[in-house]
C-alpha cells in the first residue's frame, strides 16, 4: 500500500489496522543524518540576570542544561516509544541569551550514520 493511500495518513508507525509497530529499517543503507531543533525558554528578567551573572545557587545553569540535553539525546530510544536505539556520533546543545526577549534560545544538533533518522 502506498504511503499516500495509507489509512493512517502516512503515519509510518501504524500498520494497515491502526496497530502501533516499530518500523523495519533492516533493508535500508546507512546514511549520514543530522537533526537540528530550536526553542526559546522565556523567563522573568530577574531569572535571566541570574543566569547571565552565573550566580545561581545551583551553579552553572546553562552548563547543567547542556549536560542534561546531551544525556537525554543519548536516551531517546528509552524515552520515545517505537524509537530505534541510536548510535549517535555527535550531540551539541548551544544556548544564546536574548535579553531583549528575556529568554534563552536553545539549539540542539544530533548526528549519526545509520539506517534511521535522528
Amino acid at each position: 500500500m502506498s504511503e499516500q493511500n495509507h489509512p493512517n495518513n502516512g503515519l509510518t508507525h501504524f500498520d494497515a489496522h491502526g496497530q502501533a509497530h516499530m518500523v523495519d529499517v533492516g533493508g535500508k543503507a546507512p546514511t549520514h543524518r543530522v537533526a537540528v531543533a530550536e526553542g526559546r525558554i522565556v523567563m522573568k528578567p530577574e531569572t535571566l540576570a541570574i543566569i547571565q551573572s552565573g550566580t545561581a545557587k545551583k551553579g552553572d545553569v546553562l552548563g547543567i542544561a547542556r549536560i542534561a540535553g546531551i544525556m537525554a539525546a543519548k536516551q531517546t530510544s528509552n524515552l520515545i516509544p517505537l524509537c530505534h536505539p541510536l548510535a549517535l556520533t555527535r550531540v551539541a546543545v548551544d544556548f544564546e541569551l536574548l535579553p531583549a526577549e528575556s529568554a534563552v534560545r536553545c539549539e540542539a544538533t544530533v548526528e549519526l550514520h545509520g539506517k534511521t533518522g535522528v
